[in-house]
């Protein structure tokens, strides 16, 4: 799964490593995030009319047909049952996302007890994109996107049985086109690029959504 994920790079870096960003969203100001938790808003890729644009939404998918903010878990979304789900099965036909990242965290069960955060990411921390999904709630007037995720890959699997997947370069368009069919999409997602995750241990701080943003979060636990 992926519950916790960092956007260390500006806009403007995102849009130099990522043919795909438009111009348009080079100039925003975000800060760096080390520590995104679901219900946070966060900005995704998606299509519109046929052109790559830069929206935020709530990381918690809100179906264009629910009445009220789900209390059920949406923030991922499992890819081999996505396409069929009530919850995604819109959104997977027509409303197919990429969310920018840099890394994301898992936890494992430490000997006294508590939970130890790992950190995730790709190798130099390369921006990367995760494969998602997008709905926009005209009733509650929210827009929202979930994450999708896959068996988790053996260099990783240790730290969750789960992980979201990664796309490359040569998918980026197809998984964002109107015109790619269900069945090709979920074709798509069979190439993850979460084969080249490594990870190292984290400090305690990042079990908190509370703890604040600070590159610390991110930073490995000295012995």
């Amino acid at each position: 799964m992926c519950g916790r994920f960092t956007l260390e790079y500006s806009w403007a870096e995102i849009h130099k490593a990522f043919d795909l960003i438009p111009i348009s969203a080079a100039g925003r100001n975000d800060p760096p995030r080390y520590n995104i938790a679901p219900t946070q808003d966060v900005g995704f890729l998606h299509h519109r009319e046929g052109e790559t644009v830069v929206e935020d939404g709530r990381w918690w998918l809100v179906p264009f047909w629910a009445k009220e903010i789900p209390k059920y878990p949406l923030f991922n979304a499992r890819s081999e049952t996505a396409h069929e789900k009530s919850s995604f099965r819109e959104a997977f036909k027509s409303k197919r996302c990429l969310i920018p990242a840099s890394g994301y965290y898992e936890w494992t069960k430490a000997e006294d007890g508590g939970k130890d955060p790992h950190y995730i990411h790709l190798p130099d921390k390369e921006p990367f994109l995760f494969a998602g999904l997008w709905a926009h709630n005209s009733n509650l007037d929210i827009t929202s996107c979930t994450i999708l995720t896959a068996a988790a890959h053996p260099a990783i699997e240790h730290l969750h049985h789960r992980m979201p997947i990664v796309l490359g370069q040569n998918h980026w368009q197809d998984w964002l086109s109107g015109d790619t069919s269900v069945e090709a999409a979920r074709e798509i997602l069979n190439d993850n690029r979460g084969g080249e995750f490594i990870s190292y241990r984290v400090g305690r701080a990042v079990n908190s959504s509370r703890s604040g943003n600070k590159a610390e979060l991110a930073a490995p636990l000295e012995d």
